[in-house]
């Protein structure tokens, strides 16, 4: 596996995690102490609220690939403010109910258009190739927003080990379903297990991200541990979480909200501020974490990507393919 000990230039000299596990050691404090020389710093993350336990450290280089210029939003939020359904609807859910998500031992299986069906363990993709930290927006439907450093590589590098045949034009994402370690609740209205997907083309963009982790560390279970999708330029919900199956198609593949409500979610669901959801505006969003004067901004156009990826689309009409 992976982890090694910290880069010169992690990412916790340059953002505000120090206040962050400040705060949480002083929590924590009593029953931390009582374990730690048992554990040391593995108990203390482990006598977190949920019992989610933060992290390995991961070795990364900055990425050219990094959005400049833009203030991190704080780890607490990132890791306290989430869409996991998986573990309940509500924003403080997956924090509290992901500790039972078991991330060893974990495969991905891949199948569909590919010169042969293969399984990869978690580790082995770690080893890939180097980590990256990027440095993106991350732009919900809801119109919310953060600034997230997450760790990992371009997802083209894992696609091309999988070998697809030249007739795959999409790829679509499995997340665990397992009633054993997720609530899986009804209320969600999803039909389990949750799916997205991408054209081959977009999958195969520098930008979109296969993700193991963020602020420096793996990938806490409520942010999607312990592999996820990250696609700047488009809804956080395209973002596939705790993905176990890749599968490569001809045709455009089933995607969760957009089979469940294709009105209101469309399969490419590109940020856009021209193109409203049917019971809000996207011309502004709220951005997490920062100061009450700077929460609300403009939504940028492809959330401040177009100049890379605006390509993809050219002569599409956006707001017929939302």
């Amino acid at each position: 596996m992976l982890i090694l000990k910290k880069s010169d230039i992690a990412s916790s000299e340059i953002t505000p995690k120090e206040t962050y596990m400040n705060r949480r050691a002083f929590m924590t404090g009593a029953a931390a102490a009582g374990m730690a020389a048992m554990a040391g710093e593995r108990a203390m993350r482990l006598a977190e609220p949920g019992g989610v336990e933060a992290a390995e450290t991961l070795a990364t280089v900055k990425s050219p690939l990094s959005t400049p210029g833009l203030t991190l939003t704080p780890l607490e939020d990132i890791t306290h403010y989430n869409n996991f359904y998986e573990f309940g609807v509500n924003k403080g859910d997956p924090a509290e109910h992901a500790g039972t998500l078991r991330t060893r031992p974990w495969t991905i299986q891949v199948e569909g258009l590919v010169k042969q069906p293969k399984t990869f363990d978690i580790d082995a993709l770690l080893k890939l190739r180097p980590m990256e930290e990027r440095v993106y927006r991350f732009r919900c439907v809801e119109a919310w927003s953060m600034v997230i450093p997450w760790a990992g590589y371009s997802l083209s590098e894992f696609i091309s080990a999988c070998d697809p045949l030249p007739s795959a034009k999409f790829v679509q994402f499995d997340s665990l379903a397992d009633r054993k370690q997720e609530l899986l609740p009804w209320s969600a209205g999803i039909s389990w297990p949750y799916q997205e997907g991408l054209r081959m083309d977009e999958a195969m963009h520098p930008l979109t991200l296969l993700t193991f982790g963020l602020y420096g560390e793996v990938l806490p279970n409520q942010d999607g541990a312990p592999v996820r999708v990250v696609v700047p330029w488009k809804y956080g919900f395209k973002s596939a979480k705790s993905i176990v199956k890749v599968k490569f198609v001809k045709s455009q593949p089933s995607t969760t909200w957009n089979d469940m409500a294709p009105q209101e979610y469309g399969f490419y669901s590109n940020v856009n501020p021209n193109v409203d959801h049917p019971r809000w505006s996207q011309k502004r969003e709220r951005v997490i974490g920062a100061p009450i004067w700077k929460q609300l901004q403009p939504t940028l156009m492809f959330n401040g990507y177009e100049d890379q990826v605006a390509s993809l689309y050219a002569g599409m009409d956006l707001k017929k393919n939302y």
